[in-house]
């Protein structure tokens, strides 16, 4: 017999970083919180240590939050949902536009998963521009950041320099760290789930 699924309401909330629409657990908004933003094209190695991270963690009380948009995010969103830590996705359009899925829908049921728009009701689709607003909310509500690749002269690199450059905890893995350790990023192994529980060495010190 199939569970039932409630229908999710919108809310108007406000954020840490300003209004946003709300559909599920806004008491998610509470937890620790870890950013996951990775570039569209990434290693193998990278994508495989991502893999490692994301079962690791679906297990954890630590909430991940991300857009869930590119390849590696969208991969990493289907393993924490056979989990049962909390997730926060952030649209990079309206939400009203989003249709859950069936198993995004059954996280809401279970309050384990919370989706936010801070983009106006115009915004239909999603483009480059409003991806790089997105990303940078997701990085501002969160207490760290995890960027496991960012591909030289991305957005994604672009944002990591900004949010380094502001004071905020940046950390990479150490395949492919590039541009990002220069930075002042630190090095973490996939049993990283933020500084509430940190592990690995970095020439800068433990992490």
């Amino acid at each position: 017999m199939k569970m039932k699924l409630s229908k999710p309401q919108l809310r108007r909330i406000e954020t840490s970083v300003g209004p946003a629409d709300a559909l599920g657990n806004i008491d998610l908004l509470g937890r620790n919180k870890l950013a996951l933003i990775c570039s569209r094209k990434c290693p193998g190695d990278v994508i495989l240590r991502t893999y490692d991270f994301g079962g690791l963690v679906r297990k954890s009380e630590l909430a991940i939050v991300s857009g869930f948009h590119s390849p590696v995010e969208k991969d990493c969103l289907r393993i924490l949902l056979r989990g049962t830590n909390p997730i926060i996705m952030v649209q990079a359009r309206r939400i009203t536009a989003f249709r859950p899925s069936i198993s995004l829908r059954e996280a809401l049921d279970v309050g384990r998963l919370l989706i936010l728009s801070p983009f106006e009701d115009k915004k239909k689709r999603v483009t480059e521009e409003l991806a790089t607003v997105r990303n940078a909310f997701v990085a501002s509500i969160a207490e760290e950041v995890l960027i496991p690749y960012a591909s030289p002269n991305s957005k994604t690199e672009e944002l990591a320099f900004a949010l380094l450059a502001s004071g905020k905890r940046v950390v990479t893995f150490d395949d492919h760290p590039g541009a990002l350790l220069t930075a002042g990023a630190q090095v973490v192994s996939p049993e990283y789930s933020g500084s509430f529980s940190t592990v690995g060495t970095h020439a800068g010190g433990e992490v």
